[in-house]
Formats: C-alpha cells, sequence, structure tokens
C-alpha cells in the first residue's frame, strides 16, 4: 500500500475525502441538467457501477432550479458546476447540492464571494477550486511565458486565498491539464504547499482508446506518490465508461479490493482455443460480481495454471477442449464450448463457499 500525503478531511454529502479516507470515484454527466429525468437515470447508471460522487453543469437558471429534483432522487452526493455567475451558485445551495465547483476570482467581486461562502457555510458544504490549464487567465499566462504547473498553482492559489480571506477551509483543489507531464508536475508542486485535499484526473483526456491510456498513466503515476483524495476519468462519450476505468486504475494500484480482478495472458503461438473472445464474455459476467476474487483466462495448459497459481479460479485452454483450476491446482476437464459455463460454476460455488 502507498503512504498516502495527508490532507485535510472534508465532507462531500455522505462521501468523506481526503485525512486518509478512501479514494473516491467522480464522474460527470453530459445530460442537459435541466433534463431531470435523463440526468437522474445517467447519475443512478453512475452509482450502480460503483460512482461515489456526480458532478453536473450548472449553466443556467433553469439547470440550477432543476436540482432539487435530481438531488431528492438519487444516492449520489452532488457537485454544482458553476462558471461565473454567483447567483447559479447560490441557488445550486438552496437547491441541496452535496458541494460547489467555482472559482471564486471568476464569479463577479468581493462581495458575490462572501455571500457564497456565507451560504456554503451554513449549508455545510465545500467548494472545489478547479483550475484548468486551458483557461488561465492572462496575467498568469504572460508571467510564466504559457501554462507551466507554477502557472497553475499560483492561479490556484490565488482563488485558495480569497475564501481563506472569508475564513472558509472547506476547499478541494484540481489541477487539470490535457499534458500528463504537466499535469504530474502541478500536482506535486500544490502538494507541497497546502495540505488541502486534491482532486486529480488528466482533463479533455480524449476518447475511450487514447483517453484511458493517459488517465491511467498520470492518475496512476500521482495515486502511487500518495497524492490524490479523489479521482475522475475524463473520457469522451458515456461518463459509465470513466467510472469503470477509474476503478481498475484503483484495483491495479491495490486502493481498491471490490469486485474481480481478470488475469488473461496475451496468447502466443501456442494458444489453440479462440481466448479473447472467452476472455471477453468472462469479463462481461464477471462485472455483476461484488465479491473479492482474482479469475485468470490463460491460453494454454502448459504454463497456465502455473503462472496464474495466485488465482482463485481459472480456466486454460488446449486443443478444443481446457482445464479449470482453483489456485493452481487443475479441478477438471471441459469442452472448449463449456470451459465459460464451467468457470462460472467454479465461481458459484467459491462465492457460496
Amino acid at each position: 500500500m502507498f503512504e498516502r500525503k495527508f490532507t485535510r478531511q472534508i465532507s462531500v454529502g455522505k462521501v468523506k475525502v481526503g485525512g486518509g479516507a478512501p479514494i473516491s470515484i467522480q464522474s460527470m454527466t453530459n445530460t442537459k441538467t435541466h433534463d431531470a429525468a435523463a440526468t437522474i437515470d445517467q447519475i443512478q447508471k453512475l452509482a450502480a457501477e460503483g460512482c461515489e460522487i456526480a458532478r453536473v453543469a450548472v449553466p443556467d437558471e433553469a439547470a440550477a432550479k432543476t436540482l432539487g429534483k435530481i438531488v431528492s432522487a438519487v444516492e449520489l452526493p452532488i457537485v454544482a458546476d458553476i462558471q461565473f455567475d454567483y447567483k447559479l451558485a447560490l441557488e445550486s445551495i438552496s437547491q441541496g447540492v452535496a458541494a460547489l465547483r467555482l472559482n471564486p476570482g471568476n464569479i463577479g467581486g468581493a462581495a458575490h464571494v462572501r455571500e457564497v461562502v456565507k451560504s456554503a457555510r451554513a449549508a455545510k458544504i465545500p467548494i472545489r477550486i478547479g483550475v484548468n490549464a486551458g483557461s488561465l487567465g492572462r496575467k498568469i499566462l504572460q508571467k510564466y511565458g504559457g501554462a507551466t504547473p507554477e502557472a497553475l498553482v499560483e492561479s490556484a492559489l490565488e482563488h485558495v486565498e480569497i475564501l481563506e480571506a472569508e475564513d472558509f477551509f472547506d476547499i478541494k483543489i484540481s489541477l487539470k491539464a490535457h499534458d500528463v507531464p504537466l499535469t504530474l508536475a502541478a500536482y506535486r508542486l500544490m502538494s507541497e504547499k497546502k495540505n488541502y485535499p486534491l482532486h486529480i484526473g488528466i482533463t479533455e483526456a480524449g476518447t475511450v482508446n487514447s483517453g484511458v491510456i493517459k488517465s491511467a498513466v498520470g492518475i496512476g503515476a500521482l495515486l502511487a506518490e500518495g497524492i490524490g483524495d479523489t479521482i475522475r476519468v475524463s473520457l469522451t462519450g458515456d461518463p459509465v465508461v470513466e467510472v469503470k476505468v477509474a476503478k481498475e486504475i484503483l484495483k491495479s494500484l491495490g486502493l481498491r479490493e471490490s469486485g474481480v480482478t481478470l488475469i488473461a495472458c496475451p496468447t502466443c503461438g501456442r494458444t489453440k482455443i479462440n481466448l479473447p473472445e472467452i476472455a471477453a464474455q468472462v469479463e462481461k459476467k464477471i462485472s455483476s460480481i461484488e465479491k473479492n476474487l482474482t479469475v485468470a483466462v490463460m491460453g494454454c495448459v502448459v504454463n497456465g495454471p502455473g503462472e496464474a497459481r495466485t488465482a482463485d479460479v481459472g480456466i486454460a485452454g488446449a486443443d478444443g477442449e481446457g482445464i479449470i483450476f482453483r489456485k493452481g491446482v487443475i479441478v477438471r476437464k471441459v469442452p472448449e464450448a463449456e470451459l465459460v459455463a464451467e468457470l462460472f460454476k467454479e465461481i458459484d460455488k467459491i462465492c457460496a463457499e
């Protein structure tokens, strides 16, 4: 287990963030927020996949006034994403959201900041300051000659200081860029300067093919250094996929153990079964299992049980048939067509045991 850097703890609804709490998974809806039914449906799908905090865009008054209906219909704490308009922040708080995402320097002056802070304090909700490399102010960009780690951190600290001046410290910070090295350097620098909890991710990471890799490298590197209290994988498309990827990142680092871990060999010339198809079938079927298990899908009986001896249960293929094994010990041989069904019979036995 990685030694995590100490951060203050805040509460986003029922979810604790920072202070040693488990690293939480977030996502953001891509529905029109004023369409309550569509937004509620998507949040419920996110929750079913394992998302713990959901953020929604609040671009206008119609969206803000819909939040109460959404909040009351879902179990996940809702974060309202506000840009520029402090009135939308006030309305979101009155609608019962669990947190705000806004930058206090962008909502119209000290008086407006004080109003928002007063309401947030009364509602006991935190504020996330979110700085993106693509939206840094002109002065900061001129000072540093572009979007640098120092520019991101200084921009975030300017917003932090505004809240601290109002004696408000329920703060979470994010410093995102699509560039992985830039993001890593910015978070490392911030973790040395402040102990507020950090929301980490690679913004605008791209489609699943490229975005998963960038997110795994960036988020994984930070988590391995003990940096990060809550994560979001930002991918173009269905946000449910973001949650699946986030869970796998945490599981790969030993930071989360819920559900099944799948081991599958890359195949080679010894493989005589349709391993890609079988592995895909197994991956789909194990997604609904909550028990902590390691399941192996191996291509041949020569190395399969030995290489996957730590797996709770697994299969290895031969010519038109395969074997079922548990903890490296062969249980029985079965025809190739029955491999998946027999594997899940064994999984059912383990769950029953």
